[in-house]
């Protein structure tokens, strides 16, 4: 079964540019199942920061043959609208390999305080492919504690559920990283469960994964 993994750029990449305004992250993931390849980029457009280009691209690759059917890749730009430090509005144009094109319209809300962050996106999208609409929820929380001045202890948290035409699921994941992080270096352990279709086939897949943010 091919179905679209509809990943929201605007709460990963929100999450991350309320670390800073400006930025690229990379992130590797790779475990007995699957291997994925994470791209953020996140570029305000004018002086006050109000307005940003983000992009993400991603490319995943399972390493059993029966479940290559689920290998794909994608890429998403967003422009965003902060309102405040709490609401942003960003419209989005996504490729993936296996739905086309789909057009969107995101909400972002955004609580944190010095080490939790909690950020919570509804949006509504358009398949050309399939010709309907769907809605979609992401929801991701950060956590990190100081070890020392150099090194941190993080707890990250990314979950999704996705409904065509409002009513039918269509995609849904689970992922858990938690790992030590040096300056803009974090490795650490990783987990993803993934459910595709109306009567959800569950993968799983646990590893290790590197990030770096410059």
């Amino acid at each position: 079964m091919k179905e679209i993994r509809l990943i929201s750029v605007t709460v990963i990449l929100g999450f991350a540019s309320t670390l800073q305004a400006q930025f690229t992250q990379l992130e590797l993931f790779s475990g007995f199942d699957k291997t994925d390849f994470t791209l953020f980029s996140n570029y305000p457009i004018n002086d006050s920061n109000t307005l940003s280009i983000a992009t993400l691209a991603f490319f995943q690759k399972f390493r059993e043959k029966e479940n290559q059917i689920f290998d794909e890749v994608g890429v998403q730009s967003t422009l965003f609208w902060n309102v405040n430090k709490t609401i942003a509005l960003g419209p989005s144009l996504y490729y993936n390999s296996f739905g086309g094109f789909s057009e969107r319209l995101s909400a972002k809300f955004t609580l944190k305080n010095s080490r939790a962050l909690v950020v919570v996106v509804p949006t509504v999208a358009y398949s050309e492919k399939k010709d309907a609409g769907l809605g979609e929820i992401f929801s991701q929380f950060q956590f990190h504690v100081p070890l020392n001045e150099k090194v941190c202890l993080w707890l990250v948290g990314q979950f999704l559920t996705v409904w065509d035409k409002f009513k039918s699921h269509s995609r849904s994941f689970q992922q858990l990283r938690l790992g030590a992080a040096y300056k803009d270096h974090q490795l650490g352990l990783g987990v993803d469960f993934d459910q595709y279709g109306t009567e959800p086939i569950r993968k799983s897949s646990f590893g290790i994964y590197y990030r770096n943010t410059f």
